[in-house]
């Protein structure tokens, strides 16, 4: 179980990318990056310019981001840094016929033994503290055996990043998840298409059955019917469930779709309020002294189809200070009670959200499941 002193959070978007320049400036042997989204400007200036520094001074640097979330990034943005000797590659090369399987991951490690996880993309929009300016997320810097084994599934995504040849694809998604499984641990959650149950999804379930306290924090709340009768449950039985969603969003339909849960949930005596400040992109639940954040929401396409890594702490010294954290942010929020939402739904309000529900929940794993067959 990890002290306090091996992980520690990083409450905002600017502490986040902070410690994690401090980490690439400061590692001696190797640099581990992979994110889903990487913008040339801003903070993508910086990181490009501290990891080719790395590279420089001898350090081995690797950066793996999505072809689709970085898509936006100039062909020759990572000329330097090659040209030091580091190395960048895109996962799964855009391609219409397995364009669904994306590698949505934040993770930095650096010489094995430090690293960060957490909803960090790299971009503009994401810098400040998420009050005044800038999007609202948070990370954990990590150190030790966690980092070891961070390293490790990076490892697995770099060696299988191309996806050139389609014959077999289906089973070789089902390989790169249990390779990522074998080199993961109950602190570290690994996950992906392909064979086999969503492990964050079974830890957090379990979690669920014996949880008294339960406090999330979701940028995307489309969970299926399980997580949603599990909370519920909790309720029920006279625990507490808190759900912090988005009030602003970068994604309307994820938003819309996640309305449509409020009323039954808020029936059963669970508490929902929606963030005002910024658009909301954190990833964290805190169930009783166990801690999960990382980079999965809790939709389907996470949950079933998008590569994601999650870590599990069950240290009630860091659950404390996530559930400050996690006060913080509720405080400013807007609160939803179950006779104020009933009046605010208009019929228009309902269509849509049934709409964009039956396109995340229905259509989108369709569309992966498709896909996997055409692929097999």
């Amino acid at each position: 179980m990890p002290s306090t002193r091996q992980a520690r959070w990083l409450p905002t978007v600017d502490e986040g990318y902070r410690h994690m320049l401090a980490v690439v400036e400061q590692a001696r042997t190797s640099v581990r990056l992979e994110t889903y989204i990487f913008k040339a400007d801003g903070p993508g200036g910086r990181f490009g310019a501290a990891l080719r520094v790395a590279a420089e001074r001898g350090v081995r640097v690797r950066v793996l981001l999505d072809s689709f979330g970085s898509s936006e990034l100039p062909a020759d943005f990572w000329d330097g840094l090659r040209a030091a000797g580091g190395e960048a590659r895109f996962f799964n090369p855009l391609n219409l016929r397995r364009i669904v399987f994306r590698d949505h991951r934040k993770l930095l490690v650096a010489d094995e033994d430090r690293a960060v996880v957490g909803g960090f993309n790299i971009a503009p929009e994401y810098e400040g503290n998420g009050v005044e300016r800038g999007w609202r997320d948070l990370g954990l810097a990590l150190e030790g055996e966690a980092a070891r084994r961070l390293a490790a599934s990076f490892d697995v995504m770099w060696d299988h990043c191309e996806f050139r040849h389609p014959r077999g694809f289906r089973l070789r998604l089902s390989r790169l998840k249990r390779l990522l499984r074998e080199r993961g641990s109950a602190e570290v959650i690994a996950t992906g298409p392909g064979l086999g149950r969503n492990q964050f999804r079974t830890a957090l379930m379990r979690s669920l059955r014996t949880a008294r306290e339960v406090r999330i924090a979701a940028a995307y709340f489309v969970p299926g019917f399980r997580l949603r009768r599990a909370l519920a449950r909790v309720a029920r039985r006279g625990g507490r469930v808190q759900l912090l969603l988005a009030g602003k969003s970068d994604v309307a339909v994820a938003q819309a779709a996640g309305r449509t849960y409020y009323a039954a949930l808020l029936r059963v005596g669970v508490e929902i309020a929606e963030y005002q400040p910024q658009i909301l992109h954190a990833k964290l639940a805190l169930v009783d002294d166990t801690v999960f954040a990382g980079s999965s929401n809790l939709d389907a396409r996470s949950l079933d189809i998008n590569y994601e890594i999650m870590v599990r702490l069950a240290d009630p010294t860091l659950a404390g200070q996530g559930r400050a954290i996690f006060a913080a942010d509720w405080a400013r929020a807007r609160r939803i009670t179950r006779r104020g939402w009933r009046r605010t739904r208009s019929w228009l309000d309902r269509w849509a959200g049934t709409v964009a529900w039956f396109l995340l929940t229905k259509v989108d794993p369709w569309l992966a499941r498709r896909q996997l067959r055409r692929l097999t």
